[in-house]
Order: structure tokens, then C-alpha cells, then sequence
């Protein structure tokens, strides 16, 4: 399962620079790269001590990290609904399990802003009214059509409930504000599913400071989370300059250094993606051995034969038990041995809600 994180902003943000560090990836960046409809998308290994000390401990002939995907989607700005190649921007926008929204945090007169001048506040709300000029639009369309469906009465009841859920949602999007910010019922929420709308989707803020901000703050930080304060979001601070100047280190004892130059313990990328797990209810169990050591991803909640499913759907159709350890008990305890020893290897079965950090082992038949 790969998490999938669309990255949306306001043109000379810096989310192309963000992206571009988080991914290795070279994307066309520019002062206005609204220019470039066409979404950039780079596909990364998640950092995760856990799998590196497994790596260590069972010296396997593979390691295989989970995968998280970066979107970098064009920028947007006043009335980019309406502007050329906005139906490629919104339908990458739509695709994304979660809106990494970039925030310029930062003062650079050789980089002009698009409204000449930096303020957060100004700019994620310009940024959310696009986003709600769009829904608008979607649910204006979606209307027609249930409007029509009322005439049938098998149809009915559904298109009531889904247009009253719309009628909760238009004053709030009018507003600027997001469809999430709503309070809907359960029946209400999964009608409203089917029309797909951006701003029901969960949203991370990213402040793009300059290393003073990232050493110190700054005021326009403290604007950022003061907003993500009043939503509930979360929000996590970035400096794209270091962290490209980070990625183009070679070996991990210079990254460590220059991490630590800035008081960090870990880079953006690690302090981003563990924010986005947290906000879309993922977790993380592992498979470890002499053949391979690997992370695989799951969603909170999910059963040991689901968990089985992400490896291969043999798996989850002739699941038979697991076999589970806990990750902290091995490091513990200094070795899988050690673990059956000590009585910390369990038999699971299919009731089982697989947690993060479990080492399994799974058993089935075809």
C-alpha cells in the first residue's frame, strides 16, 4: 500500500523544491510553475530504524522499506478552477489521499510572491477558496443530476439524503471554509463520498522556512500553526533549502552531521511522512529472515488477514494463523530465539487486529 500525498500550494511556495528533495526526483520548477500542468511524481522508501535494525540483526539478502508517494501538483492561485489545464491540476488534487499543503514561511526578494508580499494567513486562505470554488462547482453538477433522480423511487430516499448533506456543506464552501469542517451524519458522510470532493480530503501543513526559521521560528511559523491550531490539523516545519542541500549528501554519517548542525534528529522527510501516517490511520508490521527483511503497510485496524492480503491474496484466502512477535521484544531480548524462549512468540487467527510494529509470520493453505 503506498501512501499517496498530493502536494498543493500557491505558485513560488516551494513545494518543487520540497519535492524535489524529498524525491530525488528533478521537477520543473520555476517562479510561476503553474505553467506546467502536469503533476510530478516520485516514488520513495520510508525511513524506519525499526527495518534498518532488523536488516542488522537477520543480515537477510534483501531489504525492502515501505513506499510513500509525493505528488507535486502545479501550483494554484486566484481562479486556477477557471484557467487552462485546471481540469488535470484538480483531477491530481482528487487523487490524493491526503493534501500536503506547502505554505511559504520565508523572506526572499529574489523570489517575488504572486501577490507581492509573504503572509500565510492570505495565502491558505486564497488557497482554500479555489479549492472550495471547486467543490462548488462539483456539487452544483451533482445536483442537477440527483434533482432528476428524485423522480425515481428507487432512487429517491438515496438522492434526498445526499442533496440534504450538500445543502449542510454549500454555505460553508461559500464561506471559503471546507466541506470536512461540516458536521454530517454517518449516511450522510458516505453519500457524499461519491462526488469526490477536495475539501473533505485530510489536510498537513508544511511551513517552508529558511534555516532561521528552522533554528528559531519565526512569525510567519507561528501564523501557520496557530491556523492549524483552530482546523486540527497538523502542522510540521520544512526548510527545502536544507533539506536539498541534505539529499545531495552521500553517505549517513554526513547526513547525521549536517542534521545535527540544526539540533534535528531526523530530516522533513522523516518528520513529514510520520505526520501523514499518523493523519491517515497507517500503521507499519514487519516480515523479517535470512531471504529478506521488509515493511509492509497497513491501515489501524486491520485484521491479521488483511495484513496477509497486502503480501498476496493467496495469503489472505488460505489464511490458517499468524505467528507474531513484537519488534521491541526482539530488540529486547537479542534474538528470535530468545523470543520463542521466552514465551513472546504468540499464535494469532483471523480476529487479530495486526499493531504497528508487529514481526509476523504467516501460515495458509490453498
Amino acid at each position: 500500500m503506498a501512501l499517496n500525498c498530493g502536494i498543493v500550494g500557491l505558485p513560488t511556495v516551494g513545494k518543487s523544491t520540497i519535492f524535489t528533495a524529498l524525491t530525488a526526483v528533478k521537477a520543473e520548477t520555476s517562479n510561476f510553475s503553474s505553467s506546467n500542468k502536469n503533476p510530478n511524481l516520485g516514488i520513495i522508501a520510508v525511513p524506519d530504524p525499526r527495518l534498518d535494525k532488523l536488516t542488522e540483526m537477520f543480515k537477510p539478502k534483501k531489504k525492502v522499506p515501505a513506499t510513500v508517494e509525493f505528488v507535486d501538483i502545479a501550483g494554484l492561485g486566484s481562479a486556477s478552477s477557471k484557467k487552462e489545464g485546471s481540469n488535470l491540476i484538480l483531477a491530481a488534487v482528487r487523487d490524493a489521499a491526503l493534501l500536503v499543503h506547502v505554505v511559504r514561511c520565508f523572506d526572499d526578494p529574489d523570489i517575488p510572491h504572486v501577490s507581492n508580499r509573504v503572509s500565510p494567513a492570505d495565502d491558505i486562505e486564497l488557497l482554500h477558496l479555489e479549492l472550495a470554488l471547486a467543490d462548488l462547482e462539483t456539487i452544483d453538477k451533482r445536483h442537477e443530476k440527483l434533482t432528476k433522480e428524485l423522480k425515481d423511487p428507487a432512487r429517491k430516499k438515496e438522492a434526498e439524503r445526499e442533496l440534504a448533506a450538500y445543502a449542510k456543506i454549500r454555505p460553508a464552501l461559500q464561506d471559503g471554509k471546507s466541506a470536512r469542517s461540516v458536521a454530517l451524519s454517518d449516511e450522510e458522510s458516505e453519500a457524499v463520498k461519491r462526488s469526490f470532493l477536495i475539501t473533505m480530503k485530510r489536510e498537513l501543513y508544511v511551513c517552508n522556512a529558511d534555516e532561521a526559521g528552522m533554528k528559531g521560528g519565526s512569525a510567519h511559523i507561528e501564523d501557520v500553526k496557530r491556523i492549524a491550531q483552530a482546523e486540527g490539523v497538523d502542522c510540521v516545519v520544512i526548510c527545502g533549502k536544507f533539506e536539498a542541500d541534505l539529499a545531495d549528501l552521500e553517505s549517513e554519517e554526513e547526513k547525521r552531521e549536517f542534521l545535527s548542525e540544526l539540533g534535528l534528529q531526523e530530516s522533513g522527510l522523516s518528520v513529514l511522512i510520520h505526520a501523514a501516517y499518523h493523519l491517515l490511520g497507517l500503521r507499519t508490521f514487519f516480515t523479517a529472515g535470512e531471504d529478506e527483511c521488509r515493511a509492509w503497510t497497513i491501515k489501524a485496524g486491520d485484521k491479521a488477514p488483511a495484513a496477509a492480503g497486502v503480501i498476496h491474496t493467496d495469503f489472505e484466502k488460505g489464511f490458517i494463523k499468524a505467528e507474531v512477535y513484537r519488534y521491541d521484544d526482539l530488540v529486547a531480548l537479542g534474538s528470535e530465539r530468545e523470543v520463542k524462549v521466552a514465551g513472546k512468540l504468540r499464535q494469532e487467527g483471523r480476529e487479530y487486529v495486526v499493531q504497528d510494529g508487529d514481526v509476523i509470520f504467516f501460515k495458509f493453505n490453498l
